[in-house]
C-alpha cells in the first residue's frame, strides 16, 4: 500500500512538471527581448561641445602658435627659448605657489579638523563651510582692493601697526612681492584646502581610534599608523590643487603690483600687450608651459582624490 501511494505521488509530480524542449527552455532562461537603445548620452553633448569650443580649441591654438618659428616652420625651439629667457619668472611663480600651497595646506587641514570635530555650537560647521565656499572662489580685483585697504601703505591695519611702533613697510615688504602675495593668496587657499580635506576627515571612523586605544596605542600611534596614512592622499591632492590654483592666478597679482610682479601669468600679459602684430611666439610658449604645469598638477590631484574617496564611501 505504501508502495502504491509512493507511485501515485510520483505520477502527480511528473504530470505537474513541464516536459520537452519548450519546458526546459522556460526553466533555464527566459527568452531575451530586444534591447532598448538608451539616448541618455545626448544630455552630455552640450557639455562636450562646451569643452571642445572653450577648452580644447584654445589649447590647440596656443600650442600651435607656441611651436611656430619666425620663418613659419614648426619647432620646439620657441618653447626652450621662452623657458630659458624667463627662468626667473618661472622660479618666482613656483616659489610663490609652493609657499602658499604648503601654508594653506597646513592651516586649512587644521581648520578642517577643528570644524569636523567641533560639536558645539552646532551651527559652527555650517558657518565655516559656507564662508569657505565663498572665500575659495573670491579673487581678482575685489580681493586686491580689500587687501590694499587693509595692509596697503595707507591701509587700516598698517596705520594700527604704525601707532604701535611697528612699520610694516619699513623693510622691503611689498604686496606685489612673494611674501605679500602669499598673505593675499592664503585668503582663498586656506578655505579651498578646508573644502577638499573635510570629507576625508569625516571618513575617519571613531571605531578606529577606539580600536587603537584598546590595543594600547597612544594618540600619536593612531595618527602615525591610521589617521595620517588615510588622510595622506587627500592632503597631497589638496596641496597639488592649491599649487595649481596659485600658479595660474593672474588678476589679483596684476592688480596689486600694477603688472610689475615677476610671475609667468604677468609675463604672458606683458608680451601679449606689447606684441601688436601678433607674430611673437613667446607669450604662447609661456602659456603652453603653464598648461603643462597645470595638467601635471591636476592629473596628480585627480589620481590622489580617487584614492582618498574609498575612505569616504
Amino acid at each position: 500500500m505504501a508502495q502504491n501511494s509512493l507511485i501515485g505521488a510520483t505520477d502527480v509530480v511528473e504530470t505537474t512538471l513541464p516536459s520537452g524542449p519548450r519546458a526546459s527552455g522556460a526553466v533555464s532562461a527566459r527568452p531575451r527581448g530586444r534591447r532598448r537603445r538608451s539616448w541618455a548620452w545626448l544630455g552630455l553633448v552640450p557639455f562636450f561641445a562646451f569643452l571642445f569650443i572653450f577648452l580644447l580649441l584654445p589649447t590647440l591654438g596656443v600650442a600651435d602658435k607656441a611651436l611656430t618659428t619666425s620663418s613659419g616652420g614648426r619647432s620646439f625651439k620657441p618653447l626652450a627659448d621662452a623657458f630659458s629667457e624667463e627662468r626667473d619668472a618661472f622660479l618666482s611663480s613656483v616659489r610663490l605657489s609652493l609657499i602658499s600651497a604648503a601654508s594653506g595646506s597646513v592651516l586649512g587641514a587644521l581648520l578642517a579638523y577643528a570644524a569636523a570635530t567641533a560639536r558645539r555650537p552646532k551651527w559652527l560647521r555650517t558657518l565655516v563651510t559656507a564662508f569657505s565656499g565663498v572665500a575659495a572662489n573670491m579673487g581678482g580685483v575685489v580681493l586686491a582692493f580689500a587687501f590694499l585697504t587693509l595692509i596697503g601703505r595707507a591701509g587700516v591695519a598698517t596705520k594700527i601697526f604704525e601707532s604701535a611702533g611697528y612699520h610694516l613697510y619699513g623693510s622691503d615688504f611689498r604686496l606685489s612681492s612673494v611674501a605679500g602675495l602669499t598673505i593675499v593668496y592664503l585668503y582663498f587657499q586656506i578655505p579651498l584646502m578646508l573644502l577638499v580635506t573635510l570629507p576625508a576627515i569625516d571618513g575617519l571612523q571613531p571605531s578606529w581610534r577606539e580600536a587603537s586605544s584598546n590595543l594600547g596605542g597612544t594618540p600619536w600611534t593612531y595618527w602615525r599608523r591610521v589617521g595620517l596614512p588615510v588622510l595622506a592622499p587627500s592632503l597631497l591632492g589638496g596641496f597639488l590643487l592649491l599649487f595649481a590654483n596659485a600658479f595660474s592666478a593672474f588678476a589679483t597679482a596684476y592688480a596689486l603690483g600694477t603688472g610689475d610682479a615677476n610671475l609667468v601669468p604677468i609675463k604672458i600679459s606683458f608680451f601679449l600687450l606689447g606684441d601688436n602684430l601678433g607674430i611673437s611666439a613667446k607669450p604662447y610658449a609661456l602659456a603652453t608651459w603653464m598648461i603643462v604645469f597645470m595638467v601635471v598638477s591636476m592629473a596628480g590631484y585627480l589620481l590622489l582624490r580617487r584614492r582618498s574617496e574609498r575612505w569616504t564611501r
